[in-house]
C-alpha cells in the first residue's frame, strides 16, 4: 500500500509539469471547429460567423465529468434568432469486437473479476462482437434574465437488454452552479482514465451515476469546489440468515475539490460519505454502518505529445462504486467471528496510464490498475482478493468524428487462498460520432 501511494504521488507531480497546449487540446477543439450552426429560420452560419459561438458553447459539452468514451460534441446545433436558445443534437454509432484467449471471460466488459477460477477450460477461445455503447444525446443551453445560464441534457445507450435495448444513461439540468438529476456521482473523475476500447477500462474505475443535487462552482484562479446529496445503491453481502438488507434511509454526501491549470489538465482531491444498513436476523435489530472514501486523481500534459493518468482510491464501504469490485457485494460483508454482525471492508485501487500522441489525430496508450479488498474478519477462500488489470492500445481518428482502434487487454485475479488465473483479450473498435 505505502509504496503504491508513493508510486501514484510521483505520478501526480510529473502530471504537474504541463505544457500550455496538447496535442489533446488539438483533438478536442478539432471537433468544436466541426460543429455546424444553424439559425432557426435564417440558414446556415459561415465559418468566421460559428467561431465566436463556439468559443461560448464548448465549455458546456466539455464538463468536469466527461470520459474518454462519452459522445463527442454534437455536429448539428440549431440556434434561436435571438441566441438566447440552443440545442444539440448528437450521438455515436460504435462497434467493438474481441478475441479472449486462454481463459474466456463470459462478459463483453474485460473484469478481472469474471476471470474463471475453474481448472477445468470449457471455453478457452471467444469471439464476440457487440454495439453496445451506440448512443444519442440532447443537449439544450439557454440564457435568460432570471434563470441565467442554464442546460438540458438527456442521453441515452443502446446497451440494455441483450446489450442493443435502449437504456436511459444520464438526465439533468444544471441552472447556474446546480445540477440536479440523473449524472455521473461526484465522486470520481472520468477525465483522469487512460484512454481505452474495452467498455469496462481500468478495474479500479470509479463510474457511479445516480439521481443528485449538486453544487459546483469554478473560479477564475483555477479551482473548482462541489457538493452533493446523492441517492444510494449499496451492494450488501448479507447471507440471508444471519443477516439481510434494509432499505436505504439516508442519502450519500459527496464532494471534490480541483485545481485547473488547462482545459485538460488539472488535479482533484474527492470523498464520500455513506450509510450502510441491515438488519441482524439473530437479535432482530436494524444497525447502520458508516462508509466513506477518498479518491486522489489527476491528468496533464508534460509535454504537448504526452498525457499522463493517475488515480488513487482508498475507503470501506465504497465498493460498489465502480471497478472490480462493483461485480460483487463488497459494501457490507458478514463478520465470520460474530454471527448477525456485519462490517465495511477497506478497499483499494490505483490506475497509472501514459499516451503518446504521434499526431494529434493518431496516439497509442498504455495503462496499469489494481483493484484489493482488505478483509477484517476470515473469509471463504474462493473469495475475491486482487484483480490487476493492464492494457495498450492504438487509436487514429480518420475524421474528427470517424475514430478506429485495437487493443491488448491482460487481467489476472487472486482469490484469498492464494490460487490465481489471468485472461488475455485483443479488441478493436470503430465508431463514428455526429
Amino acid at each position: 500500500m505505502k509504496r503504491s501511494f508513493l508510486i501514484i504521488l510521483a505520478a501526480l507531480c510529473g502530471v504537474l509539469a504541463s505544457s500550455a497546449k496538447s496535442k489533446v487540446d488539438e483533438m478536442r477543439d478539432s471537433v468544436a471547429a466541426s460543429t455546424m450552426v444553424y439559425e432557426i429560420g435564417h440558414g446556415r452560419y459561415t465559418r468566421q460567423q460559428v467561431d465566436s459561438i463556439n468559443r461560448i458553447i464548448t465549455a458546456y459539452y466539455y464538463d468536469q465529468f466527461r470520459s474518454f468514451q462519452d459522445p463527442e460534441a454534437p455536429y448539428f446545433l440549431f440556434m434561436s434568432k435571438d441566441s438566447q436558445l440552443a440545442m444539440g443534437i448528437g450521438g455515436v454509432v460504435r462497434m467493438r469486437g474481441w478475441y479472449d484467449m486462454g481463459n474466456v471471460i463470459p462478459a463483453n466488459g474485460f473484469a478481472p473479476y469474471l476471470i474463471p477460477m475453474s481448472a477445468e477450460r470449457v471455453d478457452s477461445r471467444r469471439l464476440g462482437t457487440t454495439p453496445a455503447g451506440t448512443a444519442i444525446f440532447f443537449r439544450v443551453l439557454g440564457r435568460n434574465k432570471v434563470l441565467g445560464h442554464y442546460q438540458l441534457y438527456i442521453e441515452g445507450n443502446f446497451n440494455g437488454y441483450e446489450n442493443v435495448g435502449f437504456r436511459l444513461k444520464k438526465a439533468y439540468a444544471v441552472v447556474h452552479d446546480f445540477t440536479i438529476g440523473y449524472a455521473a456521482s461526484t465522486f470520481g473523475d472520468p477525465a483522469a482514465q487512460t484512454p481505452v476500447i474495452d467498455a469496462q477500462g481500468a478495474n479500479n474505475k470509479i463510474s457511479n451515476t445516480s439521481v443528485l443535487l449538486r453544487y459546483m462552482r469554478s473560479f477564475k484562479s483555477g479551482f473548482t469546489v462541489a457538493a452533493s446529496v446523492e441517492t444510494p445503491s449499496p451492494k450488501i453481502g448479507a447471507d440471508g440468515t444471519n443477516t439481510s438488507s434494509i432499505a436505504n434511509a439516508c442519502p450519500e454526501g459527496a464532494a471534490f475539490m480541483q485545481y485547473a491549470w488547462g482545459p485538460t489538465s488539472h488535479v482533484r482531491l474527492s470523498g464520500v460519505v455513506r450509510s450502510l444498513g441491515y438488519r441482524d436476523m439473530l437479535a432482530g435489530r436494524n444497525h447502520h454502518t458508516a462508509g466513506w472514501g477518498v479518491l486522489l486523481s489527476a491528468v496533464g500534459h508534460p509535454a504537448d505529445f504526452l498525457t499522463l493518468y493517475a488515480t488513487l482510491n482508498y475507503g470501506r464501504g465504497t465498493a460498489s462504486l465502480g471497478g472490480d469490485l462493483l461485480c460483487g457485494n463488497y459494501d457490507l460483508i458478514d463478520n465470520t467471528d460474530e454471527p448477525g454482525a456485519m462490517y465495511a471492508p477497506a478497499s483499494m485501487g490505483y490506475q497509472l496510464g501514459l499516451q503518446y500522441n504521434f499526431r494529434h489525430n493518431l496516439f497509442t496508450s498504455v495503462s496499469f490498475s489494481q483493484s484489493r479488498l482488505y478483509a477484517d474478519h476470515p473469509v471463504g477462500g474462493s473469495e475475491y482478493k486482487y484483480g490487476l488489470w493492464a492494457a495498450m492500445n492504438v487509436f487514429w481518428n480518420l475524421t474528427p468524428r470517424i475514430q478506429t482502434g485495437v487493443e491488448f487487454d491482460w487481467g489476472l485475479r487472486c482469490n484469498f487462498d492464494g490460487h490465481a488465473r489471468s485472461s488475455r483479450r485483443i479488441g478493436a473498435m470503430c465508431q463514428f460520432a455526429f
